[in-house]
């Protein structure tokens, strides 16, 4: 087993999600070990931050000197994604646009249950977790370019 080929994927993707698989095909590890460790980054930044977020934004409340505005194009869009879509749309689009950071924080600004935020982001992130391996394995002209 190779722990920091593991642990480097896993930070990679609790960060920045498509980060993961590339970092694991860059390792030269199998596409189920960087499917895996891939998921495993995001549900661990997920877990953190729905664990600690409430009190990260008690404190920024607290914190802040002027209000955020209240209609900004990052709230609307947050609040259109929200009303079409639900957690469902935020699991789906978090490793794509929100990174697991942002979609951790955005579903707990809409308080929707810790078990229920887990729930969709864990089948979102194992979903995007094989997309992203497998294409990124099978592109055969990404592996010549990168290894040559």
């Amino acid at each position: 087993m190779q722990w920091g080929a593991y642990f480097a994927v896993m930070a990679a993707s609790s960060i920045k999600f498509v980060a993961g698989p590339l970092t694991g095909f860059g390792l030269g590890l199998s596409m189920l070990e960087t499917i895996v460790c891939t998921w495993v980054g995001m549900m661990f930044t997920v877990t953190v931050m729905l664990t600690i977020g409430r009190f990260l934004v008690q404190q920024i409340a607290r914190i802040r000197v002027q209000k955020s505005k209240l209609f900004s194009g990052r709230v609307r869009y947050a609040v259109s994604i929200w009303q079409r879509f639900g957690i469902k749309g935020i699991a789906v689009m978090t490793p794509l646009l929100f990174t697991p950071i942002g979609g951790s924080l955005l579903a707990l600004s809409f308080k929707v249950p810790t078990p229920r935020v887990l729930f969709f982001m864990a089948i979102s992130g194992i979903f995007w977790s094989v997309i992203f391996t497998v294409l990124f394995y099978q592109l055969t002209f990404i592996r010549d370019l990168l290894i040559h």
